[in-house]
């Protein structure tokens, strides 16, 4: 099978050392922090991405792939990987501060964090919807602090989190949609309400990789063990009809030189366990030797956004010959970790669709909004 990714000569992952030549920067802060993702399908399920950081001005390349429940090739981790893994390297970056704050010592530290995201109804209908349930977040934490003093640190550091306003309010993301070359109306997805940005699909391929250990950012293990609740099989994902929960893990600790390492799991449908590294960059304390929290939340996003492009065309059988995006994000900084004080807000995510396909516009709209998943909901702690 064709498999750009691994065929592309460079390096899966890396911080792009040339990005005012390729013209790719963030957008102007609006709350404290701000990304600006371009993301472009190579295959059936295999993107790359662009994602730039406003405060640190850092620009990463990440790709992503699906397992063999989406005939994927396993080539990249899949993007409610890169989400989990921000989600939980921002909580962690937020306990950490706040117990900085509060001068409460951590010995040690280990966070366990499931999502669940559940998919429902039929594509060829148009009903099939994806919703989230409640995150569970697990502390493992060794302090000579009471459990009540560990439980209220972990309690609100999830609500500092820059990630905060996207898991507790419903926000409607804003749209802009180009089709074979022409912007379009946005038929159902509420509009941006200004003209569509420039087409990124020249940004990619003049990305060149900064010198850097990048084999080692993001490494693929094992497969997931598997479990009583582990329904895939080979495509089951591009069935046209599914009622099913997805199950993603993160396990956060820290490495003895303070870069957080994530190891993520995916239960079901079953896939690769991949190992992320994450640090802030030095504006937030920081070396940047890694994507920080936001970068892998946005290329989250963007990624899962993307995979339903191709699952959509792939379910009705009809040809979607390109698609890209270019979405940006905007954060306020961390409570504790940016000083803020206040829990974290997100602004509604802003995304500009180009799709090229022989088809009409009134199967272009559809195929840019379906089908709605909320990014998650709040999650809910327990120490230990």
């Amino acid at each position: 099978m064709n498999n750009p990714l691994r065929d592309s000569g460079k390096p899966l992952f890396f911080r792009v050392e040339n990005a005012g030549e390729i013209g790719f920067s963030a957008p102007e802060i609006r709350k404290g922090e701000a990304a600006r993702l371009a993301v472009r399908s190579l295959s059936a399920m295999q993107k790359e991405a662009l994602v730039a950081s406003a405060r640190s001005g850092a620009v990463w390349r990440l790709a992503s792939d699906e397992g063999a429940y989406l005939d994927g090739q396993d080539e990249a981790p899949c993007p409610l990987a890169f989400f989990t893994t921000g989600m939980i390297a921002s909580t962690m970056n937020e306990i950490l501060a706040l117990a900085g704050e509060r001068k409460i010592t951590i010995d040690g530290i280990r966070l366990i964090q499931d999502n669940y995201y559940t998919m429902q109804g039929s594509a060829l209908q148009g009903t099939m919807t994806g919703g989230a349930e409640n995150v569970e977040l697990e502390a493992q934490i060794s302090s000579d602090a009471s459990r009540q003093t560990l439980s209220q640190l972990v309690a609100d550091a999830i609500a500092a989190s820059p990630l905060g306003g996207l898991m507790r309010n419903a926000t409607e993301s804003q749209f802009t949609l180009s089709h074979n070359g022409r912007e379009i109306e946005t038929g159902r997805a509420l509009p941006i309400g200004h003209a569509a940005l420039a087409d990124p699909g020249d940004r990619f391929d003049g990305a060149r990789p900064a010198d850097g250990d990048w084999p080692g950012l993001i490494r693929r293990g094992g497969m997931t063990p598997e479990t009583a609740e582990t329904t895939s099989y080979q495509s089951s994902s591009l069935a046209e009809n599914q009622d099913r929960t997805l199950h993603v893990r993160g396990i956060c600790t820290l490495r003895g030189d303070g870069m957080k390492e994530i190891e993520q799991h995916l239960y079901n449908p079953r896939g690769s366990i991949f190992h992320f590294l994450c640090e802030e960059a030095p504006e937030n304390g920081g070396k940047g030797r890694a994507p920080d929290a936001v970068s892998y939340i946005s290329a989250g996003i963007g990624f899962c956004f993307m995979t339903q492009f191709g699952r959509y065309a792939a379910i009705v059988n009809k040809p979607l010959t390109e698609y890209r995006i270019l979405q940006d994000t905007h954060f306020s900084l961390g409570g504790a970790s940016g000083g803020t004080g206040k829990p974290g807000e997100t602004d509604p995510v802003e995304t500009h669709v180009y799709l090229k396909t022989g088809e009409d516009d009134d199967f272009a709209r559809p195929v840019s909004i379906w089908p709605n998943r909320p990014a998650s909901s709040m999650p809910s702690a327990r120490p230990s």
